[in-house]
């Protein structure tokens, strides 16, 4: 932040990019330090470091009516405030453009841009993945029937399958996910202080229990997708999805991509949520959050691979579509 020494200390004038300041931004600096230094010490420092103003030109432009584009301006900062507030304090400027536009505020991306800029307000950048699952190289492995391509014409077609870590104060949490590959829809997921099969059974749970109450329970032709861990290769696990009438597929040992689209919703979800967010204190803090996040995630959060709608409103569109062409022909 730009500081300035009192002229009378006998210190060093600090003067880091007071150059950059111009018309209004100097009347708004003058005003914030005027209490601490005085108005027309201030006014001399900048103009010795080539930010020429007067007293006098201070004055008149704190009495000067404030332009049209000054008040758009405040307007709009309150309004990106929010929206950047209201999703996490995850969004970057084009998503709080696409977010505020899609409220009816129309704006244009670059004035986002600078007022996110002004603000100091940025969107979530993302670590590096993890390593969470490991292979049983006993176990009984089914084939790879995705082979990278995570782009399914139709919701049902293709579920993947992940889980991750979470440190907490308490000891480590593993959070397991079902994410469902057209909408990019979190169909279910599961918090566990272990990272055994029942983790990732009750995430498959959750998921086929939430499309039966949507009124899709026939999942014939369904395709489950994970790595090649134990968790998903075990016997209760293959049974389970056997008896759902899914065809389990499994990425290949080895291959950093066998399940990228799993790894990457995980990959928002600590970048989102866990990191900011955190240290984390105990289980039940990591699971109220996860759910809170889900339901925004799901809901409200804008997916560019989904046309920058959120996920449930993809199925939405996708199944009214299909209806009426059904009814049309």
């Amino acid at each position: 932040m730009t500081t300035i020494q009192h002229p009378d200390s006998g210190k060093p004038r600090a003067h880091h990019s007071l150059r950059k300041l111009r018309g209004g931004s100097l009347v708004r600096f003058i005003s914030e330090h005027k209490g601490v230094f005085g108005i027309e010490p201030i006014c001399r420092v900048l103009s010795e470091h080539g930010c020429l103003i007067a007293p006098s030109t201070y004055y008149d432009g704190v009495g000067r009516v404030p332009s049209a584009r000054t008040v758009r301006d405040e307007q709009l900062k309150a309004a990106i405030t929010r929206v950047h507030a209201g999703n996490f304090g995850v969004y970057g400027a084009r998503k709080v453009w696409l977010a505020l536009n899609r409220e009816g505020t129309p704006v244009a991306r670059c004035t986002v841009e600078r007022l996110m800029r002004e603000r100091g307000l940025a969107g979530a950048r993302r670590g590096k993945p993890r390593r969470t699952t490991v292979a049983d190289p006993a176990a009984a492995r089914p084939a790879d029937l995705v082979k990278r391509r995570f782009s399914p014409p139709a919701p049902d077609r293709l579920w993947v399958a992940d889980f991750t870590y979470v440190p907490t104060w308490a000891g480590m949490v593993y959070v397991a996910f079902v994410i469902d590959a057209c909408s990019r829809r979190i169909l279910g997921w599961r918090a566990a202080t272990s990272m055994r099969t029942a983790l990732v059974l009750d995430a498959l749970e959750q998921a086929l229990w939430a499309r039966r109450c949507a009124g899709r329970g026939s999942l014939a032709g369904l395709v489950h997708h994970t790595d090649a861990g134990s968790q998903y290769t075990s016997i209760a696990f293959t049974e389970r999805l056997a008896a759902t009438g899914a065809q389990p597929s499994a990425g290949t040992v080895g291959d950093a991509y066998d399940n990228a689209l799993a790894e990457s919703v995980i990959g928002l979800y600590k970048t989102e949520l866990i990191k900011p967010q955190g240290p984390w204190h105990t289980a039940e803090q990591v699971e109220l959050a996860t759910l809170d996040y889900v339901d925004w995630f799901n809901h409200r959060r804008l997916y560019e691979t989904c046309g920058d709608i959120p996920p449930a409103e993809l199925e939405t569109v996708y199944y009214r579509q299909n209806t009426s062409l059904a009814e049309a022909g």
